[in-house]
């Protein structure tokens, strides 16, 4: 092989390892683990108080796609015999100006509760999101009745929606401050023994960088004392304090 073939074969295999180099940048994959004194959902315990280990992964192209897995223990009792919550997601975001926007489909998930000739436990939403500076806002649409509510009955509880409005601050030196606001609206929950329609929760929060672990303590209250319970029967969104310990890689 002459010199000119020697080289040109050189820049074809360089041309080549770059390529494949920004391939291979087009796409991310995270991680993120957390140990939580409560699992709080939209304001309320899905643990009976009691801890849990939550954790998932995430896959995000350099186009604004993604998809995503997370997963946290919940009480059995209220999944109909399932101690495991699984979410899967997928999306897109894109730049509209200066708003980061977010539309996509998210799905829960309960193993086991599909058993001893029960329908199992689900809830599929769409949902879009917005986010500006330190401010999001996000509106989920249940396509599925509400986590199971009106299954086997001729009323169903599809068309309910939970609107998420955030707030996060970095304060600097690994402080931050965040703030919530939800509002939740069941279809036809009147129907099924609730005391309205609607519920909203709320939540106060601080937390700390602790060389790449963070830190959190949130305040969480709802509107409603007794809207859902846990398990045990006991009211399932008392305000509480929350702490956790999480990481993402």
């Amino acid at each position: 092989m002459n010199k000119n073939a020697l080289l040109a074969a050189a820049l074809s295999l360089g041309t080549v390892t770059v390529a494949m180099a920004q391939a291979k940048s087009d796409w991310t994959i995270t991680g993120n683990a957390g140990l939580y004194s409560d699992y709080r959902f939209r304001g309320f315990s899905q643990t009976g108080y009691k801890p849990a280990f939550q954790g998932g992964f995430d896959v995000v192209h350099a186009s604004g796609f993604y998809a995503g897995n997370w997963n946290s223990n919940v009480e059995s009792g209220l999944y109909r015999g399932a101690s495991l919550e699984m979410n899967f997601y997928g999306g897109y975001k894109y730049a509209l100006g200066p708003v980061t926007m977010d539309a996509g489909l998210l799905h829960y998930a309960y193993p086991s509760s599909k058993k001893d000739g029960n329908k199992g436990v689900k809830q599929t939403e769409i949902y879009l999101g917005a986010a500006y500076d330190i401010f999001t806002a996000k509106f989920s649409y249940g396509l599925t009745n509400f986590f199971g509510l009106g299954d086997g009955s001729s009323t169903n509880t599809k068309g309910n929606y939970y609107l998420d409005l955030g707030v996060a601050k970095d304060l600097g030196n690994g402080w931050g401050v965040n703030g919530h606001y939800g509002y939740q609206y069941i279809k036809n929950a009147k129907d099924f023994g609730y005391s309205a329609d609607n519920v909203s929760d709320y939540r106060v929060g601080v937390t700390k960088d602790l060389s790449g672990w963070v830190a959190g303590a949130s305040l969480v209250a709802t509107s409603k004392k007794g809207y859902f319970t846990t398990a045990a029967g006991k009211e399932a969104g008392k305000t509480a304090l929350v702490l956790s310990l999480s990481k993402a890689f």
